[in-house]
């Protein structure tokens, strides 16, 4: 029996392909224009921040999140990450010069292990750069309350958990600068797309210049751009590029598509937090790993972790998963335990990857499931039945 489970279904609906058609129907702009900035402010609204720029990708909000650091604080330093992320986070910091410094993941949260952060904080530290992983929220009080003692800055990768909270605000409004992503498999699509958002005017400006070339024709506060204009009189305003940049807009498609989906992201997170609830009772917590913390969580996906490190087990359990139809990623998102890629296997000690085993028996004993609002009961019980029965 298949149980033809993918990843993602039905991420984009008939009323989302309606509503671009109408849109194409009125002859309009498709480059970044109106619709992108009323995104932004819905978006900022939502999340509980005062500036969202709308990116191509939250990849590149991962990078120009991390370029902005690196205009306002100086290149050279470390910056804390997980081992467990989306590859982009380890090399946006490569990219911008700075030495990444790695610690181990709470297993009821798969975020960074706050101890551990914390006592990996050196005069060095340019920032933490947490990632809220796979829908849960990787904040503690601790964790806040020292980084704002020490003047770090918090950068928050919250792509994978849109709608997460911690002390009743969204993660995503807590850092200094935060970053989503609105890929096909989250939360809410633009198809490709990402939103970097911050309380700081100057980073803001600073991103809407990243965002296209660099260019001070982007910034909206007058004295900012008049001040470019007065340093530099031989050159035409409009083409002022105030530092090295990239082109990451996005454009009026995308937007039309998120603020569509922004208007059931909500309601559909309620369905995605009480599948994830289900999905967890049922499991068989002698096989498999049950007590996560869900307080403030919103999963887009059904952990499933292996209690124990046995790798047979393991072998049934992807053998049956595949034998019906059940759609996974093992190792959990990113392909698992980043210091094991190749990319830095050069940046690091031989064996480095072995100092974090929380992150290690994910790599090998961890997978993600789809979950998405219109899965219906029946097919989590079956599922559950099924992995329940493995010996």
């Amino acid at each position: 029996m298949s149980l033809n489970w993918l990843l993602m279904e039905n991420n984009i609906t008939r009323e989302d392909l309606d509503t671009l058609v109408e849109f194409l129907q009125g002859n309009p702009i498709l480059t970044q224009s109106e619709n992108v900035s009323e995104f932004e402010r819905e978006w900022s609204e939502w999340v509980g921040v005062k500036y969202s720029i709308f990116v191509n990708s939250g990849s590149s909000a991962n990078l120009i999140s991390l370029a902005a650091l690196k205009q306002v604080t100086g290149s050279g330093g470390e910056i804390i990450v997980p081992p467990l992320t989306w590859v982009s986070d380890i090399s946006s910091v490569l990219f911008c010069g700075y030495n990444p410094v790695f610690v181990d993941i709470n297993p009821k949260t798969l975020s960074m292990n706050d101890e551990q952060v914390i006592a990996k904080l050196t005069e060095n530290t340019k920032a933490v750069f947490l990632t809220h992983a796979q829908g849960f929220n990787g904040l503690t009080d601790r964790l806040l309350s020292t980084l704002t003692e020490r003047n770090i800055p918090l950068i928050e990768d919250v792509c994978e958990s849109h709608g997460a909270e911690f002390n009743n605000k969204k993660v995503g409004s807590f850092g200094w600068v935060s970053n989503f992503s609105f890929y096909y498999a989250h939360h809410m699509t633009t198809i490709e797309g990402g939103m970097v958002c911050t309380d700081s005017e100057e980073v803001y400006q600073i991103c809407r210049m990243l965002r296209s070339h660099g260019m001070v024709r982007e910034v909206t506060n007058d004295e900012t751009k008049n001040s470019y204009k007065n340093d530099n009189p031989e050159l035409n305003p409009e083409f002022i590029f105030a530092f090295p940049a990239f082109n990451m807009r996005n454009t009026e498609l995308g937007a039309v598509l998120g603020r569509n989906q922004l208007k059931r992201l909500d309601a559909n997170n309620e369905k995605r937090r009480k599948n994830f609830k289900l999905f967890l009772e049922l499991l068989d917590p002698e096989k498999y790993q049950t007590k996560f913390n869900l307080d403030g969580s919103c999963n887009y996906a059904f952990n499933l972790i292996l209690k124990k490190p046995d790798l047979e087990f393991c072998n049934r359990v992807m053998a049956e998963l595949k034998a019906h139809g059940v759609e996974f990623r093992r190792g959990s998102a990113g392909g698992g335990n980043q210091l094991r890629q190749p990319y830095l296997r050069d940046m690091v000690n031989e064996n480095e990857f072995k100092k974090y085993p929380v992150v290690e028996h994910v790599h090998f004993f961890g997978f993600y499931i789809g979950n998405y609002p219109d899965l219906p009961e029946e097919k989590i019980r079956t599922l559950c039945d099924i992995l329940n029965k493995i010996i």
